[in-house]
Formats: structure tokens, C-alpha cells, sequence
């Protein structure tokens, strides 16, 4: 038919000077649009411009591709190629690493680290100088510690937590850590420039002489503790620079910053960095100690001490504050920028809502059992070691000096402990890494009883060795100490602050508040009571060592079993925020059936908007039935088969074809 009509398919088309074609009255319409007898033949070319794709951008030079027609692709070349070419420099950038990890991680990392070692620096200085000015005050002595932690310390923490909670809800997060830290920088530097010079005229020493007098030894405790009030203060500052500066606002930060992975990679070593300034400071404590025993009749050798001591922390608090600042300035930006939110904010609690809503929770009630579990334990150990101390060394310079040596052990020990940490963490996980802490701490306290309680038998031996029973115990408590500490740092400090990162950010604000500002003097007050109701029942902290060491035993079988609950409720919540992430993932990413990964395609012949009937592959209906004489393939195939008819070889390059189609496309 073509020979007689003189449209030779293609060829009778391709040339524009073909004769018409007379006749054709008889064909539909729609094909007779193609040659009519009273035009000149028409051209239609629908493969001229095929359809070809083009990467998108913003995904890169393998991204996903969108279909562009070819006569946009030579005026895009240059900005494709362009575009391309940046997304690959940003991609490259945002991936830049150093020894295998991000540049940006490390941006937060090491400013936490060299942050983490000023609040270390400064809080083994004020730990060691807070137990030299209390102990060897007038009036006073070891006694005096477990009632300040009981009747002064626990107060003041709680206090602390209500004003913190009610800060919480009307100042920013970096306000809030301003207010909290100035306060602290200011108190020491006035105690050692002001408060300790006048501590003759600020402490009512004749006043509570008299009530000594009259009310007896048995309170010789609370009595030497209004006698030398300000030395208490400090006291107190100090042990409130532990739970407030390091747990609360320096972890807190900590987590809003980081992720579980990061976590588990880097909070123990920022240990490493914080317990050289373990040695670092027991250093500097030793150095004022041997400074205050050369000086000259006359010279007051702890107002001399306590200038050099808190001027470093003044400064230490300084350089907190600018780190803090300066992370405020370059790295929270982008991580807010960068990390989808977790969790919907809640609405803002009172203290006394916030207390009922922990307390509602297992996890939080887990959490709190951690840290009262710990203060409870290492008090027990730590009250009767340090009476041992000072019947060793009734000096203040030597009992300095001996703590001295100690914080520059714990620091020495804890720097190996938090290299283990890692590999802890990495082979074991957190479970088994918080179990670490208690486990070593039962096992190192009951040989330091056992020595305490059976130190008759071994005296030959520890002569024979150049010890005497007294000294055996106060280098065993040390070791016990310094074993319990290194592994507080290194494992159950890391384990502690992981838990609050899967929490909303309610719940991370003020469970932190509540558990490490409240529960952490709980403990200390807790072991501090339960050793008055041992001494007042048995008539001296020696003949309740027996009893004490079975309440040890107790507490820490309470804290391991919280320890393994709290590991299977943190690994649910790791598990719900990775489900949670993956979901958000997806629902940014275009629908998968836009991509027909899972749908089917099927062969329909059709009329085309230019007459022609032309044949190609449709996607199917949903539910649509598929009979035995339909050609059915997969997407790939679709496309492929499509851009052939089309003119491309289906990666959108343009075949050497006829540019121009017949009557039928097949």
C-alpha cells in the first residue's frame, strides 16, 4: 500500500519535496494529517528531542534522576557540570576527617575535653582542700563530715534543684549555665580573699565554746560545724561544684551536642584529658603543702595557700565559661541545623510536678538508684578511711600532702582505666560497662574491712614489710579509693550520661536536676546517716565496721540489679530513636513507588497527541489483573524499552536513527 500511495513509510516523508498524495479521501482523518493533498507533507519529529535524564540537583552526580528534554541539555551543560562539581566539593567538605573522624566532631570534642579538664582541675583542688580545712579546724574533726553532708550539704543541694527548676522555665539553656557557675567562681575567690582572712571575726568560736560546755561531746558535730561556719560553707561549695558543675551543667551540655555513637566513642576519653588535670592538680596541692612548711614563724601558711589554690580556680572558672561560650558560638548552631528533632517538647513542669513525673518512671527511678547506690557506698569506705588518715597524719600540711599524692594517683589510675573504657564499651556495651563500678567497688571495700577488722593477726607481717596496721589501712583505703574513683570516671560516669541522651529534652533538664543535684548528696547523706545510727547504736565508728560492711554488701547487689534493668529500658529507647530516625529518613525521601521499584509495567498500544498510534510500556493499576497475553516487565525495562522507541538507547544518549517516525511506532 505504501508503493501505491507514494508514501514510502519514512523514506516518503523524510524529503520535503515529495509529491502529494491524491486519493486519500477514504483514510480517517487523524492519519490523513500527516501528507494532506493541499499542503506541503509535514514533518512531525518526535524523537528530535528525546527525553533524557539528567542529574538533580542537590543529590549529586548520582542522584536521582528527573527527565529533562535534550535541546535544555546544551544550554545546561556548563551549569550541570557546574552545579555537579559543587555538590561534590560540599559533600567532600562535610566528610573531611582526621585520624577517621569528622572534622566537625572533633570541633565539639576536644573544647568539651579541655573544657572537662579546668572542671576537674578545679574540683580535686577544692575536694582536697575542703577535707584539710574541716577536719584539723579548731573543734573539730572527722566526725564533722557526716553531719555536714546529712544536716548542711542535703538542704543546700535540694535548695539548689528548686531554684535551678524554676530558672529552667524562664531563662535560655546558656543563661541558665552562667548563672549557675558565676556564683561558684565568685565564692571562692572571696573565701580566699576575703571570708578566710576574717575568720576570727566572722566565727562565733566563744559562743559555741560554751555550748560545748553545756550540751556535751555528743554534739560536738553539730556544734563544730556553727563554730566554723565559713570553713562548712566552703565545704559545701565544693561538694556542690561536683554535682552542679560536672554532673548537671557540664554532662548536660554534653548530651544536647552529642549522639549515643558519639558518646560511646569519646565520654570516656574526655577522661583522659580530665585526669591529667587529675595530676596536674594533686601536683599543685602538693606543692602548696611543702610551701606552707617553709615558711616563717608567723606567716599564716593556709591564707598564703588558699590565694595561689583558688586564684587557679578563678581562672580554671573563666576558661569554662569562654569554652562554653564559644561552643554556644560555632558548634550548637549546627548541630541544631543538622540533627532532626527527637522528641516533641513538653509542657514545662513545676519542681514539685517534675519530682512526681520521675518518680512515675522506672527508667529515671533506675537511674536515681545508680547514683544513691554509689554515694551510699563509696561513704561508707571513705568516712572510716579518712579517720584513719587523720590518726595517721594529725597534720595539716602532711594530711594535705598525703591527699596530694592520692588525687595524683587516682588521676594516673583513671588515665589507664578510661583507655580501657573504649575497648569496654566497643566489645562489651553499656550494660556491662555499668556493672564495672559496683563490681569493684564491693570487691575493694571488703578487703579494706577485712584489713580494718583483722589487722591483729597480720601485724608481724605488715612489720616484717615495713607497715604498720594503721598505715596498711590507710594505703588499702587509698588503693580502694582510687580503684572506685578511676572506675566512677572511666565507666559509671560515661554510663550515666548515655542514659539521659535517648530522654526528651524535659525529661534530660530536669531528671538531671533532680538525680544529680538531689540524689547525689542523697547518697553521701544517706551513707553519712546510716553511719550515726551505726554510731550511736554501737558507741564508735570502729565497732560498726562489721555491720557496715554487710550493709555495703547489700547496697551494691541493690545497684547492680537497677544497673541491668536500666539496661534492657536504654537499649528499648535506642532501638524506638533508631526506628524513629529511620522512619523520618524514609518520609524525607520521595515515595518508592515514584520510582516504580515495586510496580510493574505493561504493553499498551495507543493513539498520540500527533495522530500516531504508538506502542509503549504504562505502569499498572493497583489491583489491576494480569492475563497470560500481556507483556508485564519491571520499571527498568519499561524505561529502557520506552527510550528505544523514543531514540535513545535508554541512558538518554541520542541513536544515529531517523530523526522523524513513520505512521506507527513499534
Amino acid at each position: 500500500m505504501a508503493s501505491s500511495l507514494g508514501c514510502s513509510g519514512r523514506a516518503g516523508l523524510q524529503s520535503p519535496s515529495a509529491a502529494r498524495c491524491p486519493g486519500l479521501g477514504s483514510l480517517r482523518r487523524p492519519v490523513l494529517r500527516a501528507c494532506r493533498p493541499s499542503a506541503a507533507p509535514r514533518t512531525v519529529n518526535l524523537s528530535a528531542k528525546p527525553l533524557q535524564a539528567v542529574p538533580v540537583k542537590g543529590l549529586g552526580a548520582q542522584g536521582l534522576a528527573q527527565v529533562r528534554p535534550a535541546r535544555f541539555q546544551k544550554r545546561q551543560t556548563a551549569t550541570q557540570s557546574t552545579a555537579a562539581a559543587g555538590d561534590s566539593a560540599e559533600v567532600s567538605s562535610s566528610k573531611k576527617t582526621f585520624l577517621g573522624i569528622e572534622a566537625f566532631t572533633w570541633q565539639k570534642i576536644v573544647p568539651l575535653g579541655l573544657m572537662f579538664f579546668c572542671i576537674l582541675f578545679n574540683y580535686t583542688i577544692l575536694r582536697d582542700t575542703k577535707d584539710v580545712l574541716v577536719v584539723t579546724a579548731p573543734g573539730s574533726g572527722a566526725e564533722i563530715i557526716p553531719f555536714l553532708k546529712t544536716w548542711v550539704n542535703l538542704p543546700m543541694a535540694i535548695g539548689f534543684t528548686v531554684l535551678y527548676a524554676k530558672l529552667a522555665n524562664v531563662v535560655s539553656t546558656e543563661a541558665l549555665f552562667y548563672v549557675c557557675i558565676l556564683p561558684f567562681v565568685a565564692f571562692f575567690g572571696s573565701f580566699a580573699f576575703i571570708l578566710y582572712p576574717m575568720r576570727d571575726t566572722l566565727h562565733p568560736t566563744q559562743f559555741c565554746e560554751r555550748l560545748l560546755e553545756n550540751w556535751g561531746a555528743r554534739f560536738g558535730g553539730p556544734i563544730a560545724i556553727l563554730r566554723n561556719w565559713t570553713f562548712c560553707l566552703f565545704y559545701v561549695m565544693a561538694e556542690l561544684w561536683g554535682s552542679v558543675v560536672v554532673s548537671l551543667l557540664f554532662w548536660g551540655f554534653a548530651n544536647q551536642i552529642t549522639s549515643v555513637d558519639e558518646a560511646k566513642t569519646f565520654y570516656p576519653l574526655f577522661g583522659l584529658g580530665a585526669n591529667v588535670a587529675l595530676i596536674f592538680s594533686g601536683r599543685a596541692v602538693k606543692y602548696f603543702s611543702e610551701v606552707r612548711s617553709r615558711l616563717p614563724e608567723g606567716v599564716d601558711g593556709w591564707a598564703y595557700s588558699l590565694r595561689g589554690m583558688m586564684g587557679m580556680v578563678v581562672i580554671g572558672g573563666f576558661l569554662i565559661t569562654g569554652i562554653y561560650w564559644g561552643l554556644q558560638r560555632t558548634v550548637v548552631p549546627r548541630v541544631k541545623a543538622g540533627q532532626p528533632k527527637k522528641k516533641k517538647q513538653k509542657m514545662k513542669l513545676g519542681m514539685g510536678d517534675s519530682f512526681k513525673v520521675l518518680a512515675s518512671k522506672q527508667y529515671i527511678r533506675d537511674l536515681a538508684m545508680l547514683v544513691v547506690a554509689y554515694g551510699i557506698s563509696i561513704n561508707l569506705v571513705e568516712v572510716t578511711w579518712k579517720s584513719k588518715i587523720k590518726q595517721q597524719f594529725p597534720n595539716p600540711n602532711d594530711y594535705s600532702s598525703f591527699m596530694g599524692d592520692f588525687s595524683t594517683a587516682t588521676g594516673a589510675v583513671t588515665f589507664t582505666m578510661m583507655i580501657l573504657s573504649r575497648w569496654i564499651f566497643k566489645k562489651f556495651g553499656w550494660g556491662v560497662a555499668a556493672l564495672i563500678t559496683p563490681t569493684v567497688l564491693l570487691i575493694t571495700g571488703i578487703l579494706f574491712f577485712a584489713l580494718v577488722l583483722g589487722s591483729g593477726p597480720l601485724t608481724p607481717t605488715l612489720a616484717a614489710m615495713g607497715f604498720t596496721p594503721l598505715m596498711a589501712a590507710v594505703l588499702v583505703g587509698a588503693a580502694q579509693n582510687v580503684f572506685s574513683k578511676s572506675s566512677k570516671y572511666s565507666l559509671f560516669d560515661p554510663c550515666k550520661e548515655m542514659a539521659y541522651i535517648p530522654l526528651d529534652q524535659e525529661t534530660q533538664l530536669k531528671g538531671k536536676a533532680a538525680i544529680d543535684v538531689v540524689c547525689n548528696p542523697l547518697g553521701k547523706s544517706g551513707g553519712a546517716f546510716i553511719q550515726q545510727i551505726m554510731i550511736v547504736s554501737f558507741g564508735s565508728l570502729s565497732a560498726s565496721t562489721p555491720y557496715l560492711g554487710v550493709i555495703l554488701l547489700g547496697i551494691v547487689l541493690v545497684w547492680m540489679g537497677a544497673a541491668r534493668s536500666l539496661n534492657k529500658q536504654f537499649t528499648e529507647l535506642q532501638v524506638q530513636e533508631m526506628q524513629a530516625k529511620l522512619a523520618e529518613s524514609k518520609a524525607a525521601l520521595p515515595d518508592q513507588e515514584t520510582f516504580g521499584a515495586t510496580r510493574k509495567f505493561k504493553l499498551t498500544s495507543a493513539m498520540n497527541s500527533e495522530g500516531f498510534i504508538e506502542t509503549k510500556y504504562v505502569p499498572m493499576d493497583e489491583g489491576e489483573s494480569v492475563t497470560a497475553s500481556m507483556d508485564i516487565v519491571d520499571e527498568t525495562t519499561a524505561m529502557q524499552a520506552n527510550a528505544r522507541r523514543n531514540g535513545d538507547n535508554g541512558n538518554g544518549v541520542s541513536q544515529a536513527a531517523p530523526t522523524q517516525p513513520g505512521f506507527f511506532k513499534s
